[in-house]
């Protein structure tokens, strides 16, 4: 007789497993301090380091701080909006607007641009939705850098392994990703453990790598704050911190005193006064010595601000060449106020910039939903080969010249006059275009009810419609 005995879930990783994870959680915790630094940056909290020449040890604790580098990331990433998300054929796309919706993906999208371009990367991970039901719409969540780390694959231009490690209860969790399963496991004392094991066998990693500033050689991508941005950074910090020290001098230049008693420098007690109040009153007051000469009181120059201020304005204009923003976007004005040519000029290359980033990102947010359909149905539907992510136009045209562009469009015969395209270009959000094209249809549903009347008032003798005969 033969005993079938149940195969119980491992509670520990294979050894191939444990060698991905133990990779993965290193290239996790390497790449940390590195992406803390880029964080501090574009926060404002970095540590700039003193040469200890000019600045007093009194002001030694004074922090300054110039968000150049969160200027010229948010002017970029502000300029990435999604605006539609359809198949590329034109089929019903409501799909993939209820997942995108579900998910909040309207607003996460942003997200992922941002950190995309703060550490160099982001991911989105693709799971099984939590309300229970087989409708439900898979689950997108975007993950940080600083938290996870993943294999990718220059070939297939897809990621082969990922580990995610977060807090969890208090204590350290984990989520492994592999082509065959997803892992979660928790940090115990002889080490991690399995606690759950979803062995889906698709075949893909539910993972999504957004890369930003790729190379050939480098496809984990790079940030837009670069060595030269954070150079810089620090340079204005120096200037501004020195242009500090600089405003106390100014506003309580240095004295000297000749020939000055003793007692000039103390109380009605006999008790030396602070340097404070010797300053603001003493030195008013000083009595003639016993030849009958009064003190001679002096003014070291106070240092010109003027000084500090220019070179601000140098490193401004540095600093908008590196991030490719118009000046003004850094604080820096000339007396001659920028004509709406100049500014356009000016703003040429961050559309540039902002239109290859859009480019750059359609790939990995089609990849996403592709997915996302592929947990929900278990394969992929045909017309899902192709999807196409719709954004907003980066160069923020005004409405009346869309309007002209899409008006000759249509006298030009190149787009027909009921075409979402002209919509689009007109500048209409998504929501505006679905109740443009409901109005349609009931224009047309109107005129085809009309028609009708018509014909069914000629068949019965020339009778309007409502009237004794209809």
């Amino acid at each position: 007789m033969t005993v079938s005995i149940p195969e119980l879930p491992l509670v520990t990783l294979s050894d191939d497993e444990q060698a991905v994870f133990e990779a993965l959680r290193f290239d996790v915790q390497a790449q940390r301090w590195d992406l803390g630094l880029l964080d501090a940056y574009y926060n404002g909290e970095q540590v700039i380091a003193d040469l200890g020449i000019s600045i007093p040890p009194q002001l030694r604790g004074l922090h300054t701080v110039i968000g150049w580098p969160q200027i010229g990331v948010d002017a970029l990433e502000n300029r990435l909006d999604i605006d539609a998300i359809r198949y590329a054929d034109g089929s019903d796309s409501s799909e993939l607007t209820e997942i995108w919706g579900a998910n909040q993906l309207w607003h996460e999208s942003q997200l992922a641009h941002l950190d995309a371009f703060v550490f160099g990367r982001a991911y989105a991970c693709v799971g099984v939705g939590g309300c229970g039901t087989s409708d439900c719409p898979p689950l997108i969540t975007i993950e940080s850098p600083r938290d996870m780390a993943v294999v990718y694959d220059v070939r297939s231009r897809a990621v082969t392994a990922g580990l995610r490690l977060y807090e969890d209860a208090g204590g350290q969790a984990a989520t492994l990703y592999l082509p065959y399963a997803t892992i979660s496991l928790v940090e115990v004392d002889s080490g991690w453990q399995v606690v759950e094991r979803d062995d889906h066998g698709v075949g893909l990693v539910p993972v999504v790598q957004f890369a930003n500033r790729q190379r050939v050689s480098d496809r984990a991508g790079r940030s837009e704050i670069t060595p030269a941005v954070m150079s810089i950074t620090d340079a204005a910090c120096r200037t501004l911190l020195g242009m500090e020290v600089s405003r106390e001098f100014f506003a309580a230049p240095q004295r000297y005193i000749l020939g000055a008693s003793e007692g000039a420098f103390e109380d009605q007690e006999g008790n030396p006064v602070g340097a404070w109040e010797t300053y603001i009153g003493r030195v008013l007051g000083l009595e003639r010595d016993e030849d009958g000469n009064l003190p001679q009181v002096g003014q070291f120059d106070a240092g010109d601000p003027g000084a500090f201020t220019k070179v601000l304005d140098l490193y401004a204009r540095i600093m908008a060449t590196q991030l490719s923003v118009p000046p003004q976007y850094l604080g820096y004005t000339t007396d001659n106020p920028a004509s709406a040519d100049a500014i356009r000029s000016a703003e040429a290359q961050l559309v540039k910039k902002a239109e290859r980033k859009q480019r750059l990102f359609s790939t990995p947010w089609a990849d996403v939903l592709r997915l996302a359909l592929v947990w929900r149905h278990g394969d992929l539907p045909e017309s899902a080969r192709n999807i196409d992510i719709g954004w907003t136009n980066p160069a923020t045209p005004t409405t009346a010249a869309q309007t002209d562009a899409a008006v000759k469009l249509v006298q030009a015969g190149i787009l027909p006059p009921d075409s979402d395209v002209v919509l689009e270009l007109v500048g209409l959000r998504e929501e505006q275009r679905a109740r443009v094209r409901s109005d349609r249809r009931r224009s047309v549903g109107r005129a085809f009810l009309a028609q009708l009347g018509a014909r069914a008032a000629e068949s019965a003798g020339g009778e309007a419609p409502g009237e004794p005969g209809d």
